[in-house]
């Protein structure tokens, strides 16, 4: 592993530790005693993932990781769980056993997993996503979102700001 301070292509491991879905390892360069951490995941399959334009490229973790952010940007999610959720889409998408996979499977699997994690997220993701362009569609997302959580007596489920409890 090359030193990202100096640039010395030997680097020495100090530290290995596991992680839920990966190898975390705590380098030190010999040559200017830089110390930074590396994380090693496996990975079962190159995939590519195919544009509605039918441009084809290489699938981005970390881009899946950016977008996932945003959408959870100021939201009230540990970190860990948004690692989970990223993890479990990754492996999804490996196992699913093909090589190549639509953006559109991508998309859709990120907002399956944020409907369950965050509705707001679920919400902001949805509307980048499926290009919203007026209030109305917004309004029709979120009525759709507000029926599937409808309790089976047909009584919405009431909702309890965090923190508080009732008198």
């Amino acid at each position: 592993m090359r030193c990202p301070y100096c640039g010395s292509p030997d680097t020495q491991v100090k530290d290995s530790r596991p992680t839920e879905d990966a190898i975390r390892r705590r380098r030190v360069c010999p040559d200017c005693g830089g110390r930074f951490t590396t994380f090693e995941r496996v990975q079962l399959r190159d995939l590519t993932v195919v544009k509605r334009s039918g441009r084809r490229v290489p699938f981005d973790r970390d881009k899946l990781q950016r977008s996932i952010s945003v959408a959870l940007r100021k939201r009230p999610v540990a970190p860990e769980r948004v690692e989970r959720l990223i993890s479990g889409i990754v492996r999804r998408l490996e196992s699913a056993g093909e090589a190549e996979i639509a953006s559109e499977t991508v998309g859709e699997l990120v907002m399956d997993a944020l409907k369950v994690l965050d509705g707001v997220a679920y919400v902001r993701f949805a509307s980048v996503y499926r290009g919203f362009r007026e209030a109305r569609d917004f309004e029709e997302l979120v009525g759709r979102l507000h029926e599937e959580t409808v309790s089976p007596e047909g009584a919405a489920e009431p909702e309890r700001p965090a923190g508080r409890t009732e008198p």
